[in-house]
């Protein structure tokens, strides 16, 4: 059985969408945008799931842009 990919996860966070982005080390694979609102932040999290193992994720500064939580 093969082993898992391990990701790592980057979310650049903006006003109205936050833009992720998962990689392994040296490549890139997917690039997606979410609504800022709680489903978007569901559907962020879902996606990034999807991406066999995350590791980690490195989050932008998100003073301006009310991060809420994610239920």
């Amino acid at each position: 059985m093969p082993q898992p990919i391990e990701m790592i996860g980057g979310i650049d966070t903006h006003t109205d969408a936050h833009q992720a982005a998962v990689d392994t080390i040296g490549r890139h694979l997917a690039t997606e945008a979410f609504p800022t609102t709680p489903e978007g932040y569901r559907r962020l999290l879902a996606w990034l799931r999807s991406h066999d193992q995350v590791l980690t994720v490195g989050m932008a500064g998100t003073g301006s842009y009310r991060a809420e939580p994610v239920s």
